[in-house]
């Protein structure tokens, strides 16, 4: 089927083809969280992946992820998995899915700041689309993590600042477009 909702609901192992060619196979869950490329990460998942120009380095044996301004240090699962790869420091495209980025009240050395170009009320949680580091960004937050006063939508123009939850973070070298990480 080309409907990968059909294909994650109906399937227990899927196949991701491009082209003629097999890009990964797995059960649904796998593809969803341990994409083989950036071409399976922004095909899976509604809305799709976020991706982001990064930079990887290490600072007192622990990588971190530059992203524009915020500077983020990798969760326990990426530090052993780059750490076991041998990866070192270099540039990459980082992928992060709409619903693991947080809200956060406040500007910090971790988070990016944006403005509300569209607010999307779904309920219980608001798709905002913004323009972050020069990319369309969406993010999928619960309105229960909002402040009181933007849970029936956050207003056009509204400044807000986000962080990407480190350990779901996912890395993709920009040449071969493998994921850097499995």
């Amino acid at each position: 089927t080309h409907d990968q909702t059909e294909a994650m609901t109906l399937g227990d192992r899927i196949v991701i083809m491009k082209d003629g060619f097999i890009q990964q196979i797995g059960t649904p869950q796998e593809v969803f969280d341990q994409p083989a490329n950036l071409f399976v990460a922004g095909f899976i998942g509604s809305p799709q992946m976020n991706f982001f120009d990064g930079e990887l380095e290490k600072k007192d044996g622990k990588y971190q992820l530059k992203v524009g301004e915020a500077t983020v240090v990798l969760g326990g699962k990426a530090q052993e998995l780059l750490t076991g790869k041998g990866v070192g420091e270099r540039k990459v495209t980082v992928g992060i899915r709409p619903e693991h980025i947080a809200f956060a009240a406040a500007p910090g050395s971790d988070t990016v700041s944006s403005k509300v170009d569209v607010s999307e009320m779904m309920g219980s949680e608001v798709y905002l689309h913004v323009n972050a580091v020069g990319r369309d960004v969406v993010l999928r937050i619960p309105t229960t993590d909002l402040p009181a006063e933007h849970r029936a939508g956050i207003p056009y123009g509204t400044e807000i600042n986000f962080a990407f939850r480190p350990e779901l973070i996912h890395l993709f070298d920009p040449e071969t477009e493998k994921n850097l990480m499995y």
